[in-house]
């Protein structure tokens, strides 16, 4: 599939080949397992300085608390009047509450069993964690759990400008690892065959080679077109790249919404009741374009917003598949990789 330059035309959709789901051609010889394992095994190897992806950055709020378990911690997080997002432990110090279901007044967590108020600057026994706000994401800073050389701010990778962009947050979980969910990006060949309702004529035509480079991290590279209705869709060239080891990036860098970008991002939660690990799959799409209709998808952002998270939510249904069957063969020794 050829990728047009960027701008050119006034109709985005393209009509694409027709090609019947069993005609593709298979991708499999390309999708080799020391290929993607070694993308991987890079990616893994890159420093996150013990940031975690806890929420979308309209979750966390200033007349509310948002909880989580984020790798087997109970977490909290909540706004101060000024706007700044704060995190801190889950349980309250006094008799051990969930501090999610009490309320936020004044920019303090008050307890709802017995009152209890905790501020940002902590209590004897409670002492909350550096947190981030992105913009779209909050992250939340764990060193025990993280076990890493700590960083001020979290790897947080280059977006669109916030004033000329729309973004949308989902998030989905599943019954696997944060490995699982970061190998299943790093494995494009699947995405015709996986996921025909949505893409179409997926062709990988760059994988990285040797060490990961350093800074910047390896990338592979696909043209793809993405399905809009019956044969037309927008064909574009996209890039995938792991900043860090929970996170993988795809940004389109040829054909339309060029700069814009999908972060899927892994953060661990904690095992379920038979001892299985559970991982959040939260996942940001920030959308840019330089055609003129996008200024009024800008202006009605609030409807755009729902179809954007019900994209992304449909993939991960399928995805999440993936990463879960990807766990199960490794947790009993039957993964071919």
């Amino acid at each position: 599939m050829s990728t047009p330059d960027p701008g050119t035309g006034r109709f985005p959709l393209s009509r694409l080949p027709a090609t019947h789901w069993t005609r593709q051609e298979p991708t499999w010889r390309g999708a080799s397992p020391s290929v993607i394992g070694a993308a991987l095994k890079r990616a893994l190897a890159r420093p996150s300085g013990n940031w975690f992806v806890l929420a979308a950055s309209d979750q966390v709020r200033s007349d509310r608390p948002f909880g989580r378990v984020v790798a087997g911690t109970e977490l909290v997080a909540w706004r101060t009047p000024d706007g700044t997002a704060h995190a801190g432990p889950g349980a309250c110090p006094h008799l051990g509450a969930p501090l999610c279901r009490g309320a936020v007044n004044e920019g303090h967590l008050v307890c709802r069993w017995h009152g209890l108020s905790l501020g940002s600057d902590g209590f004897p026994g409670w002492s909350p964690y550096p947190a981030h706000d992105d913009g779209v994401l909050v992250w939340v800073r764990l060193d025990r759990e993280g076990g890493e050389e700590p960083l001020p701010e979290p790897v947080v990778p280059e977006r669109p400008r916030a004033g000329s962009a729309i973004a949308a947050v989902e998030s989905l979980a599943g019954r696997c690892e944060p490995e699982d969910v970061v190998a299943n990006r790093l494995d494009p060949w699947h995405g015709s065959w996986f996921h025909p309702y949505s893409l179409l004529g997926l062709r990988v035509v760059e994988v990285p080679e040797g060490p990961d480079p350093e800074p910047e991290p390896d990338r592979m590279v696909v043209d793809v077109g993405f399905k809009v209705a019956g044969r037309w869709g927008v064909p574009v060239r996209a890039e995938f790249t792991c900043p860090e080891p929970r996170t993988v990036v795809m940004r389109i860098t040829e054909g339309e919404g060029r700069g814009s970008v999908v972060e899927t991002h892994a953060t661990p939660l904690g095992v379920d009741r038979q001892g299985v690990p559970r991982t959040a799959v939260i996942e940001a799409t920030v959308a840019a374009s330089d055609r003129p209709g996008f200024a009024l998808a800008r202006r009605l952002s609030a409807a755009v917003r729902p179809l954007m998270r019900t994209a992304a939510r449909r993939l991960w249904r399928d995805d999440l598949a993936y990463a879960e069957r990807r766990y199960l063969l490794r947790a009993s020794g039957r993964w071919p990789g």
